[in-house]
């Protein structure tokens, strides 16, 4: 069976959509696998091993009808038995058609997919967002996964240690969409975490460079640039739990010394306990089953995470009244942003409760 998956979004969704293609290879043990994406989000092949291959296709980029030929042109000279496909536009059913593969399955988005695809299946957005790509795939066989799976192994906790990953995207800050606290309460987050005797390992990736910049400037804790820079070498199989004679706890800067999701996911597995913001990180630390507390805002927890004792959703007592908003009612957040309004002090009290 050779089968094209085709899931456009950010580097997230590309892990919430790994379950459906999960219960494919299940259904399919020899089958191929080639998943059609954006270019931004191509480093979720390093998580797993039934990717086989990429369509890389920048349909957000300026040259989005060249981009989309490019994808019909790819599928068509890929001979595939089936296509299935995310999205909810009324389009992408006509773009499969024109890929000729004969077995098609996506959303029902109205009659044309009904009469094009093979089959229609309902989009249900309210429910996990695992679950709703998984929806694609249970006309082709019973196999159910729920979470996402990746290709890393179980890894030996740090003692004692909490890992913050605080940054969101760099488009989705440019687009609008504030989803987390600011640096300065994340600051205060790291050390009222190692006045509570915690290690504290902070990092992030190239997005994140200004948020690390100030919580380093803002936090009373952490090591001076100079002592960063030094210790660029080190790996984080090295970082140990080292508590001072007064019960202090300590930190770890790793910024910038993940250099891909993998490495993360590996930092992610060491850890005790993680906290991050509504990003791709919290959906590699579900995969690596690592206790997880996530600061959430205008968007909707119960799409993003599982119902698990090991997600915790961290939110404001704001009382909006149509919270959540992002998405559901607009493109871009508001200038109140009452919904992050979260103390340092309320999250670590979740988080040592």
């Amino acid at each position: 069976m050779n089968i094209l998956a085709v899931n456009f979004g950010g580097i997230g969704d590309e892990i919430f959509f790994l379950p459906a293609l999960i219960s494919l290879k299940k259904e399919f043990p020899k089958s191929k696998i080639t998943l059609a994406l954006e270019p931004r989000s191509k480093s979720v092949k390093d998580l797993t091993d039934i990717i086989d291959d990429l369509f890389l296709i920048d349909i957000k980029g300026k040259n989005k009808y060249t981009e989309l030929l490019k994808f019909v042109y790819l599928a068509r000279r890929g001979h595939f038995d089936l296509v299935i496909s995310s999205g909810g536009n009324k389009l992408i059913s006509i773009l499969l058609t024109l890929t000729g593969i004969k077995k098609r399955y996506g959303y029902d988005t109205g009659k044309l997919s009904q009469i094009l695809l093979t089959k229609a299946v309902p989009l249900n957005k309210n429910q996990y967002a695992c679950a709703m790509y998984h929806d694609l795939v249970t006309p082709i066989t019973n196999n159910k996964t729920c979470l996402p799976e990746i290709n890393v192994e179980a890894q030996e906790k740090i003692p004692n240690s909490v890992l913050i990953h605080p940054g969101v995207s760099k488009m989705s800050i440019q687009k609008g969409m504030v989803k987390t606290i600011t640096a300065e309460v994340w600051a205060q987050t790291v050390d009222l975490l190692i006045e509570k005797g915690k290690l504290v390992i902070l990092a992030g990736g190239p997005d994140d460079k200004e948020v690390i910049e100030t919580i380093r400037q803002k936090s009373k804790f952490l090591p001076s640039p100079e002592f960063v820079n030094s210790q660029e070498n080190n790996s984080c199989s090295s970082t140990n739990s080292s508590l001072s004679q007064n019960g202090r706890g300590d930190v770890a800067d790793y910024y910038g010394k993940t250099k891909s999701l993998k490495d993360l996911a590996v930092l992610i597995g060491k850890a005790e306990k993680f906290i991050c913001s509504d990003s791709a990180p919290l959906h590699v630390a579900v995969a690596m089953g690592t206790k997880t507390y996530v600061i959430f805002g205008p968007t909707d927890d119960k799409k993003l995470i599982p119902q698990s004792e090991n997600v915790i959703p961290i939110k404001a007592n704001d009382n909006c009244p149509i919270k959540p908003c992002l998405w559901e009612h607009r493109q871009t957040t508001c200038a109140k942003l009452d919904c992050l309004k979260i103390s340092a002090e309320n999250i670590v009290s979740k988080i040592l409760n």
